[in-house]
């Protein structure tokens, strides 16, 4: 598991293309953590790109209140109240305030693409 940021990157690879080298840059630095207790690098705070500490907020957003087979998805409520509470330790604090103004357009994009269907649902 702790692997996986490197072997997706490695998957990604090294490109000439913007937006890949800033795929490789997601996979690679989404678990770290603003503290510095992450993985793989261990970065902390602004040593972290900016990508991959946006990634890391949505990445936790969804496997919260997203449902495993391991697990029940959390409410909106309880994951908004997890993000918070972690600001300044996993996520940049400044970035948690921007992520829940855009609350609403992201749980509309989140009950759009449902993981158990591939198709958008249409309104």
């Amino acid at each position: 598991m702790r692997k996986h940021p490197e072997i997706g990157a490695e998957i990604i690879g090294h490109h000439s293309s913007g937006l890949l080298r800033m795929a490789h840059l997601m996979a690679l630095t989404h678990h770290e953590k603003w503290n510095g207790t992450g993985y793989p690098y261990q970065l902390e705070g602004e040593d972290i790109p900016i990508e991959g500490r946006i990634v890391a907020i949505a990445d936790v957003f969804d496997a919260l209140t997203t449902a495993r087979p391991y697990k029940k998805a959390w409410t909106v409520s309880d994951a908004v109240s997890y993000l918070k509470q972690e600001a300044g330790q996993h996520f940049d604090p400044a970035l948690i305030p921007l992520f829940l103004e855009h609350l609403p357009e992201i749980i509309e994009i989140k009950e759009r693409w449902p993981e158990t269907n591939d198709e958008p649902k249409t309104k």
